[in-house]
C-alpha cells in the first residue's frame, strides 16, 4: 500500500564525475497535474530525455522543478589544443600561401575557432548518463520521503478535523428533537394566535378541524427541517474520508470530490437553520470543510 503523499517537498544529490561534482536539486509544489521542468548545463542536455522519462514515472502530480550543475575545481576540465587538429591546420594554411601569396595568414582567433582544434575533456556519454541517473534516483528517494512525511502529517490533521465533523454532527442529531419540538410549539402557537380567529370566522370550519389544519402545518414545516438525513450523509461522507486516506496512493482527487459532497450536505443544514443552534453547526462544519480542502490541494 503506497502511503499518502504531499506534492511539497525537496531533495538534492551528489556525485563526483569527469566534468566536475555533479549537483541535483528536485523541488516540488502542488499543481494539477504533473508540470515538470528542466535547468541543466549544455554538457548534461544529452541526458534530459532519461531524466524526464525517469521523473515522470515516479511522480503522478506537482509543479516539480529539476536543477542541475556541474562545478569545476582548479585546474579541472580546463581547455586544450588538439595536437593532430593543429597540424591539419598548419598544413592547409602553408598550401594556401603557396597557392595564393597574396592572402592574409590566419590570426590566432582563426586559430582558436577552428572545428576540433580546443577540446574540453568531458565523460563518456554512457559513463555520465549513469553518474546522472544514480543522483536522481538518489533525490527521488529524498524527495519521496520527504513528501510521504508532509503528506502522513496533513492525514493527521484532516483525521482531528473528521473527528470534530463527527462532533458536530452527534451533537446537532442529539439536539435536533428537542429543536424541532420547541419550534413546533412556537410555530403552532403563533400560527394559533393568528388565523385561528379567522379562520373559524370566515368559514364553517369547527374549532376542532382549524386546530387539526393548523397542526398539519406545523408538522409539514417539521418535516421541511428534519436534518437526519443530512447528518447521515455528513457522517456517511466522513467515513469514506477516513477509509480513502487509509487506503493511501493518490487520494487529492477523490478526496477533493468528497469535499464538495459534504460541503453540499453543510450547506443544505444552514437552509434549514430553524434555530441557532443549527446555524451554528452549519458554521462550524463549513469552517473544517474549508480547512481540509485547502489541505487536500496539497495532496497527491
Amino acid at each position: 500500500m503506497k502511503p499518502v503523499a504531499s506534492m511539497t517537498g525537496f531533495a538534492s544529490a551528489a556525485r563526483p564525475t569527469a566534468l566536475g561534482r555533479l549537483t541535483l536539486e528536485l523541488r516540488s509544489v502542488n499543481s494539477r497535474f504533473l508540470d515538470l521542468s528542466l535547468k541543466m548545463p549544455d554538457d548534461l542536455r544529452s541526458t534530459e530525455t532519461a531524466v524526464r522519462e525517469t521523473i515522470a514515472a515516479q511522480i503522478a502530480r506537482g509543479k516539480v522543478e529539476c536543477r542541475l550543475s556541474v562545478a569545476r575545481g582548479a585546474g579541472e576540465n580546463e581547455p586544450q589544443l588538439n595536437a593532430a587538429a593543429l597540424q591539419q591546420l598548419a598544413a592547409l594554411a602553408s598550401q594556401v600561401a603557396r597557392n595564393l601569396p597574396g592572402a592574409a595568414p590566419i590570426s590566432t582567433a582563426d586559430v582558436l575557432n577552428w572545428p576540433g582544434v580546443v577540446e574540453t575533456p568531458g565523460a563518456e556519454p554512457d559513463i555520465l548518463r549513469a553518474q546522472v541517473l544514480a543522483a536522481l534516483a538518489e533525490a527521488l528517494a529524498a524527495l519521496a520521503e520527504s513528501r510521504r512525511r508532509e503528506g502522513a502529517a496533513l492525514a493527521t490533521a484532516m483525521l482531528a478535523q473528521c473527528d470534530q465533523i463527527e462532533l458536530v454532527a452527534a451533537q446537532l442529531s442529539a439536539r435536533a428533537p428537542d429543536l424541532r419540538a420547541s419550534v413546533e410549539r412556537k410555530l403552532g402557537e403563533r400560527l394559533e394566535k393568528a388565523l385561528g380567529p379567522a379562520l373559524s370566522a370566515a368559514s364553517t370550519l369547527t374549532r376542532e378541524e382549524v386546530t387539526e389544519r393548523i397542526r398539519q402545518e406545523v408538522t409539514l414545516y417539521a418535516l421541511k427541517m428534519d436534518v437526519d438525513e443530512e447528518i447521515k450523509r455528513l457522517t456517511t461522507h466522513v467515513a469514506e474520508v477516513r477509509r480513502v486516506l487509509a487506503a493511501g496512493g493518490a487520494v487529492g482527487r477523490r478526496l477533493d470530490f468528497l469535499m464538495q459532497e459534504l460541503n453540499r450536505e453543510a450547506n443544505t443544514l444552514g437552509s434549514k437553520s430553524a434555530a441557532i443552534e443549527m446555524t451554528n453547526a452549519s458554521v462550524d462544519l463549513k469552517i473544517l470543510i474549508e480547512q481540509m480542502r485547502e489541505q487536500i490541494q496539497n495532496l497527491e
